[in-house]
């Protein structure tokens, strides 16, 4: 039910002969507007704003705006496919990191995987979309966290394990970097004394970026034909199958 696989691919109990088949494909609409959601939520303060409108209190600050600034998108997938024109429709550079580069719609420009420092240091946001695995672990490491501009803001949608959290935790306790929003942990639920709860530079959501009230709908017409597939044992037309 969900475009991941890294859990069931990575567990033992899984024989060769099983097929298994994702959602791939049905996530891209909610997920960039996650991805939206933090980018105005920590570019404008928006925390603070709530505060002070439960406290009665009338305060401005200069607003950032997204017009103009650049996005990196970690990870060149369906999803990062959906994201990139809506944040071309906000005026923004698109930068996108891939182990295919290719021409792809809405990207201004695509890095291999090992300029990742690069395309990390031209970012206002860092938008992690990569499929989390062995090679992807930690891959935002402290190189990269270390090469981000000061105002930039880190954003996770992916997997917690494709950041390194210690290092993450101390690039955003000194302010190296501006702000993070964090979809995902390496441990879910988040444990009620992580210390990513009481930094006022981070947005925590419980890994619902995929979510959304139309995901049923969506999910019921791939389900439909990969069962009548399935029961047909025409299992090669099953659609997002994935090898392993």
């Amino acid at each position: 039910m969900t475009t991941g696989t890294d859990a069931i691919l990575g567990s033992r109990a899984l024989r060769p002969e099983v097929v298994v088949t994702t959602m791939r494909g049905i996530h891209g609409p909610q997920m960039s507007e996650m991805a939206f959601m933090y980018m105005l939520n920590l570019a404008r303060n928006y925390p603070r704003m709530l505060d002070n409108q439960r406290r009665h209190v009338w305060k401005r600050w200069t607003q950032t705006r997204l017009c103009g600034k650049t996005v990196t998108i970690v990870g060149v997938g369906v999803v990062a496919e959906s994201l990139a024109p809506r944040c071309k429709a906000f005026g923004m550079t698109v930068l996108g990191v891939t182990r295919t580069p290719r021409a792809i719609d809405g990207f201004d420009r695509l890095f291999d995987y090992a300029q990742l420092v690069q395309a990390a240091a031209a970012a206002d946001f860092l938008v992690v979309l990569a499929p989390y695995s062995a090679e992807t672990d930690s891959l935002i490491n402290a190189s990269v966290l270390a090469a981000m501009k000061p105002r930039a803001i880190l954003i996770n949608l992916s997997r917690g394990g494709l950041c390194d959290e210690d290092a993450l935790l101390d690039a955003l306790r000194n302010k190296r970097i501006a702000g993070a929003g964090l979809d995902v942990f390496r441990t879910e639920p988040l444990p009620a004394d992580s210390p990513f709860w009481d930094l006022d530079n981070v947005s925590i959501t419980a890994h619902c970026s995929g979510s959304s009230d139309g995901n049923l709908a969506l999910m019921w017409p791939i389900i439909e034909t990969n069962m009548r597939c399935f029961l047909d044992n025409r299992w090669s037309e099953m659609i997002n199958r994935v090898p392993h």
